[in-house]
């Protein structure tokens, strides 16, 4: 299916289709190759950087590959659970085809992923998770666009700049270009200080905050077809989960410094 999308007030317009190629007759679409070369390019990155940060590259790759795994595990079945009337029962659980994945259980999926392989192989948990920070970011910069090429999880109409038409109709908000840029900002807010930080884990805690204190804006800003809900039509599942997260992002931060046994080493 191919979408007209436009961005009037920088005319700029885009003729988008969903699928990017086939292969043996098997259609493949912009958003999974948006999603793994996020992955890859964040892999990429660590990769480069870690040695010289006092971590392994074999366990950044074997913490990256079990990661990818149980984060889109995790993914879609935070979806499910919170949208569980419209996946068709038990076994719409695994039609991950049909659509249906959400961003922070990927992260819940990553970060035990990280941690228990941390715990097993007795390295540094935090100091890993610090370095995987900038993959992150990476990484969901470069994700959100499948958003794009889906025409899918814009926000409410508006008359800004920045809005976004698709088919020709109303303005509306360009979510992924807003929470991109945001990702954008934190990434370079973490190369930019990542070198000047005096405990292990202020890195991740600092990622934590930021990208939940945007989170909790823009998932408001979301048309009601885009949220999955706690309260029917009132409090959506993923605002929670960024409160929550703004509130440890910070606590995590100031505990660090407080604390005399989490030194950076």
């Amino acid at each position: 299916m191919t979408n007209k999308i436009a961005f009037p007030e920088l005319n700029l317009s885009f003729n988008v289709n969903r699928v990017a190629f086939t292969v043996f007759g098997k259609e493949i679409y912009w958003y999974a190759l948006c999603i793994l070369s996020g992955f890859l390019l964040g892999l990429l990155f660590v990769t480069k950087t870690c040695k010289k940060r006092g971590v392994d590259p074999d366990s950044v790759s074997d913490i990256s590959i079990w990661g990818l795994v149980f984060s889109i595990i995790c993914a879609r079945l935070y979806y499910c659970v919170f949208d569980w009337d419209n996946i068709g029962g038990f076994w719409g659980i695994f039609k991950i085809w049909e659509g249906g994945i959400a961003i922070y259980g990927a992260l819940i999926g990553a970060i035990l992923t990280a941690y228990t392989y941390c715990k097993v192989k007795k390295l540094n948990t935090l100091k890993v998770f610090d370095i995987f920070v900038p993959g992150l970011l990476i990484g969901q910069i470069l994700g959100r666009w499948g958003n794009f090429f889906n025409a899918e999880v814009y926000g409410h109409e508006t008359d800004t700049f920045l809005r976004m038409t698709i088919n020709g109709g109303k303005g509306v908000h360009p979510l992924f270009l807003y929470e991109g840029i945001w990702n954008l900002l934190g990434l370079i807010l973490v190369l930019l200080f990542r070198d000047k930080k005096h405990k292990d884990g202020q890195v991740f805690f600092f990622y934590i905050a930021w990208y939940s204190f945007g989170r909790l804006f823009l998932e408001g800003m979301r048309e009601p077809e885009y949220i999955l809900y706690l309260i029917p039509n009132l409090l959506g599942i993923s605002q929670v989960v960024a409160g929550i997260g703004i509130i440890l992002g910070v606590f995590g931060i100031f505990y660090l410094k407080k604390s005399k046994i989490t030194e950076k080493n």
